[in-house]
């Protein structure tokens, strides 16, 4: 693969991941989160997704299509790319080497989560109601299965606004990269926080 193609190929992953997979992603967790107010809550709050117009298209444009991309890709990058510890350090090589492995648990994850849910609505018009997702978790087994997700999706997401920033050129001084990791790593537990509360909301 020749250099500027794959510039380009990783601005075009990066890009993405953020928007629209991110931004879709903390939609999600929303929705999600309205279940810790009751099964009423969340059914609404299903409801109204399900209810945007042409909403086949718009997942397939908006999320499936670019998810896609960027969890192929990202796979080639897992296993192609290598730390840099001359210029990150230790510490940012380790959250490089989380960011790989998190990616591929995601895929797995992502995988089984549209199986269990979308899939579902597709080949049995299961309603994706809270009853869907309590019975989805009704197990220990797939309930750890799903705040391991959680966790990784939501490090995934943090920690890539991190490598946004620095390959799209946004932060380059050492102090800049510094303080952004602090930040993102506050995302991180903020949406972790409300990911695993907005799952045992449905045990």
């Amino acid at each position: 693969m020749s250099k500027d193609r794959e510039f380009y190929l990783r601005r075009l992953h990066s890009f993405l991941g953020l928007i629209p997979v991110g931004l879709f992603l903390i939609v999600h967790l929303l929705v999600n989160y309205s279940a810790t107010n009751g099964e009423a809550a969340f059914n609404k709050a299903a409801g109204l997704m399900e209810s945007i117009p042409f909403l086949p298209i718009v997942e397939w444009v908006v999320i499936y299509i670019p998810l896609m991309f960027h969890a192929f890709y990202g796979v080639y990058i897992a296993f192609t790319a290598k730390p840099n510890l001359k210029r990150f350090g230790t510490t940012r090589n380790w959250f490089f080497m989380l960011q790989r492995l998190t990616g591929i648990i995601l895929v797995i994850f992502i995988a089984w989560h549209i199986f269990q849910t979308r899939f579902q609505k597709t080949l049995h018009g299961t309603e994706l109601d809270y009853n869907l997702m309590a019975d989805v978790v009704s197990t220990p087994w797939m309930l750890a299965f799903y705040i391991v997700g959680i966790i990784s999706a939501t490090f995934h997401l943090s920690n890539g606004i991190w490598s946004f920033l620095i390959s799209w050129g946004l932060i380059q001084s050492p102090k800049s990269q510094k303080v952004t990791t602090y930040i993102t790593m506050i995302i991180f537990v903020l949406l972790s926080v409300v990911g695993v509360m907005a799952i045992l909301a449905f045990t």
